[in-house]
């Protein structure tokens, strides 16, 4: 295929849509698809090995989009990842605007129109997102609770927010110019990890173009306990995740060009956030207090906040005098 940006098509949404087992909910998402006030859709479904009823459930839906006058297209591949299932569906984008919804959730009928209108209106910005809501994927009813906060809507620049998780990641809320997406990947692949693939999405887009919020719920998330993404881990699985984000972020950083000294620090200071967290969780203590004492001297703690952070890890500790010695040691000593 060629993969010159004349080749994308004015007006039209590319809607790639990765699925791996999803016969019993895919429909929700299809019909949604179909559901679209906007005229001009292309939809690419990229089944990643599924080993269930998803393409018999795909395939019955090839009468229907072609009598709503949408273009649709089941890609299929080997089992691999959600990310890999995207590189397949990326290859076979014509559209001037990409999304790429999960495959057990639902866009409002307005979402593809009001998100394609405000490009449209504002050409200055490549993306643009809107909000989203929540709802029990079994029972149908809404839900209070949310997985990500919102954060600050006013802000443009997502880069670090959606990063340090201060706003939400959510993948069916985003859409992108597709020539400036093909910019940062003119190869049509995304980086494949196991870890999902909205962080190289939208980690390097966002950090070269602003993206504001229309601040609608234009977008319905479905909460599945028994769902990949949100079973209970092993802690070998759980240790497994942390690494393999930490090996996405370094590559998304050497995607954007981070080379800035207070930039590379920050991502430092992300890794040593979550290790912390993992260590503490699986009551690693030392290892707990070897990572807090290098956030401490990333001076990423206030005395204070340090001080009370040793007592509420470390109050149980068998050891209080060696600890406090080398609490002494490595951190008052050398920055206060």
């Amino acid at each position: 295929m060629d993969f010159r940006e004349d080749k994308l098509c004015a007006g039209k949404v590319s809607a790639v849509i990765p699925v791996y087992n999803g016969e019993d909910h895919l429909s929700g998402i299809l019909n949604s698809l179909l559901r679209q006030t906007y005229p001009y859709i292309e939809v690419i479904l990229a089944d990643d090995g599924s080993t269930d009823g998803t393409i018999s459930v795909a395939e019955s839906y090839i009468e229907k989009f072609q009598n709503r006058g949408y273009e649709y297209q089941i890609v299929r591949a080997i089992h691999k990842n959600a990310s890999a299932a995207i590189n397949q569906g990326l290859f076979y984008v014509t559209g001037e605007y990409l999304i790429w919804p999960d495959s057990d959730d639902v866009l409002e009928p307005e979402s593809v129109k009001k998100r394609v209108e405000f490009l449209q209106e504002y050409p200055q910005y490549y993306c643009v997102r809107s909000l989203a809501y929540y709802f029990n994927g079994e029972t149908g009813i809404s839900s209070e609770k949310a997985d990500e906060k919102r954060g600050d809507l006013s802000r443009e620049e997502l880069f670090w927010d959606i990063l340090e998780s201060k706003t939400f990641v959510c993948c069916g809320c985003y859409m992108l110019r597709t020539e400036q997406f093909f910019e940062i990947y003119p190869e049509r692949k995304i980086p494949e990890y196991d870890v999902g693939q909205n962080f190289q999405m939208l980690l390097p887009f966002m950090f070269r173009h602003k993206c504001p919020t229309i601040q609608e719920e234009l977008y319905g998330v479905a909460v599945r306990m028994g769902s990949h993404s949100r079973r209970i881990l092993t802690q070998a699985e759980e240790e497994k995740r942390y690494a393999d984000f930490e090996d996405l972020v370094d590559e998304i950083a050497e995607i954007c060009g981070i080379e800035d000294h207070p930039s590379k620090r920050r991502l430092t200071k992300w890794k040593l956030k979550r290790r912390y967290r993992l260590a503490l969780k699986y009551d690693h203590k030392r290892e707990a207090f070897r990572i807090f004492c290098k956030l401490c001297n990333c001076g990423d703690f206030h005395i204070y906040e340090a001080i009370r952070e040793i007592i509420w890890v470390y109050v149980i500790n068998d050891r209080m005098e060696d600890l406090f010695y080398a609490i002494y040691r490595k951190i008052f000593r050398k920055r206060w």
